[in-house]
């Protein structure tokens, strides 16, 4: 993470020990700073969590007039989150705190951690929230709550041409905010620091560029040998007897339902609002077992952090996942470390038996487990196997960056993805819908978050070899665990070394302190030589 330290106190007065904004009023404890601080952020905190609430439920349970209405109600509450942020209010608690930075840093106790993290977050957001003006925040607010309902029309119609304005308003903005952000080398830099902070395009393209060049034989290898097909996991799978399977393995593996929900949305994802209440979603299709049993997997990893992160953090910049990489190793690696083995499957088979008896009648353990990791180029993301998952990732990066320079048009872009999904995978999807509309995540404006899934893969794989190594001595192998139906350690484990940290360490300081190196892609290219023979 970046630490900040271009905050000035010059010319910032001392303030009353009552601040008002727009009707709020808030008692600061202007003795402590870093109690001062925490007052300070804590209502800005419950107006972005208020926004969430009602963004979870444009996305399950709103009325489909309402979205224009719910698009304002969400941008009226983030812009005022904006504003408190960046007041001089904040940026004078901003500024009391910075002085403690070092000496807190230094001392390196778990508190100092926190304490250090809360202020160096804290002036990193107000740093980037600060070069953004209300109207910006406003635009894209409202922006984003339109494409949105204009994106799962377009997917449910195959229409591209009606979701292609509002995302021609996305690009727009997402353009508009590198060069609001800054950056030295390519505006894709900007954007990607949102998510991956210190990451860059040239940093990215060398790390993909390599894994792609590993990548294509072993693809290419595994398609070419015989196999099974997909018949074990595809049938009458029905609608309600999934949801019930994926709701025990949910609670099986750690999810908290008291602290958590499960609903079903067109697009899986999951949302936080307090460490107290996470949600997550997943979508069923009766025909097809794993889309709607690996996207529980896939959300509840990433549920489980946030339910895992420290109570200091609770409302507080550092009450989420330190980045979306580190976020993407979590929930790829319940996906498919746990969700994929064999070992799990062969303690869950006898339920799943039961659960599906004539979608299953005559299939063993070897089937279905053969099948739910069956290695051929696929066009849906989501669906896609763990060996060719990446590639779908760097074609979208790729597209991204063409889409930022502006070498490539928005109506231009069915074709563009339809080309690059020849090029990448040896495929071409039969419609928009299953091409360029199958994701939710540019609707949402959120250009530059896709590579993470593929650093999400890199470190999950990191993370599970640490893991294993630290508990085999007194639980015996993690497939060893998991073959029993024992997941405690495993999540005690991830919970120590990831989840309570939040924000408060970076992704490269937890994957040096948990795994002992920096990020790097061998453990994860061993992993697939281990389990598919290549």
């Amino acid at each position: 993470m970046r630490i900040f330290t271009g905050i000035s106190t010059h010319d910032l007065r001392p303030l009353p020990s009552v601040a008002r904004l727009d009707g709020f009023q808030l008692t600061l404890d202007m003795s402590d700073p870093l109690s001062h601080l925490r007052d300070r952020l804590a209502p800005i905190h419950d107006l972005n969590a208020s926004a969430a609430v009602l963004e979870w439920d444009q996305e399950t349970y709103l009325p489909p007039a309402a979205h224009s209405a719910r698009a304002n109600q969400v941008a009226t509450l983030r812009t005022l989150a904006h504003q408190m942020l960046t007041s001089k209010e904040t940026a004078q608690a901003v500024a009391d705190a910075l002085p403690l930075l070092s000496d807190l840093e230094a001392r390196d106790d778990d508190q100092s951690i926190f304490d250090a993290g809360l202020i160096r977050e804290t002036a990193r957001d107000f740093e980037y929230a600060q070069k953004l003006s209300p109207d910006f925040v406003s635009r894209q607010a409202t922006a984003i709550g339109l494409a949105k309902e204009a994106w799962r029309h377009a997917r449910n119609t195959d229409d591209f041409d009606h979701y292609a304005p509002h995302l021609e308003t996305i690009v727009a903005l997402n353009r508009e905010l590198a060069d609001l952000l800054g950056y030295t080398e390519h505006p894709y830099d900007a954007l990607l620091d949102q998510f991956e902070p210190g990451a860059t395009t040239a940093q990215l393209q060398q790390v993909f560029g390599d894994l792609r060049e590993r990548l294509v034989p072993i693809v290419q290898t595994l398609s070419e040998r015989e196999q099974p097909g997909l018949g074990a996991v595809t049938g009458d799978f029905l609608h309600q007897a999934q949801w019930d399977l994926g709701m025990k393995v949910l609670t099986d593996i750690g999810f908290d339902l008291s602290r958590g929900r499960q609903d079903a949305s067109t697009h899986p994802f999951s949302t936080t609002f307090d460490r107290t209440d996470v949600r997550i979603t997943t979508r069923v299709d009766p025909h097809y077992f794993p889309s709607a049993f690996s996207s529980t997997m896939h959300e509840a990893g990433h549920g489980m952090y946030e339910q895992g992160v420290d109570p200091r953090t609770a409302r507080t910049p550092l009450a989420e996942g330190t980045s979306l990489g580190m976020h993407e190793s979590q929930s790829r690696l319940w996906e498919n470390l746990v969700g994929r083995s064999r070992p799990f499957w062969s303690h869950y088979w006898p339920q799943t038996q039961v659960a599906f008896p004539d979608a299953l009648s005559g299939v063993t353990l070897d089937d279905f487990y053969a099948a739910m990791n069956h290695v051929a180029p696929s066009p849906i993301r989501v669906d896609a196997d763990e060996v060719t998952y990446n590639l779908h990732i760097m074609l979208r990066m790729e597209l991204e960056i063409a889409l930022i320079e502006g070498t490539l048009a928005v109506a231009d872009l069915p074709r563009a993805w339809n080309d690059a999904m020849e090029n990448y995978l040896g495929i071409r999807p039969a419609t928009n819908a299953e091409g360029v509309l199958q994701d939710v995540h540019w609707s949402l404006g959120t250009i530059g978050y896709f590579p993470t899934y593929a650093l999400g893969n890199l470190m999950s794989a990191m993370l599970w070899d640490a893991c294993d190594r630290d508990l085999t001595p007194a639980h015996g192998s993690l497939d060893e665990q998991m073959a029993r139906g024992e997941f405690g350690p495993l999540l005690d484990w991830m919970r120590t070394h990831v989840h309570r940290w939040g924000r408060a360490k970076s992704a490269d300081r937890i994957l040096r302190d948990a795994t002992g190196g920096p990020l790097t892609a061998e453990p994860w290219l061993a992993y697939i030589a281990r389990k598919y023979d290549v």
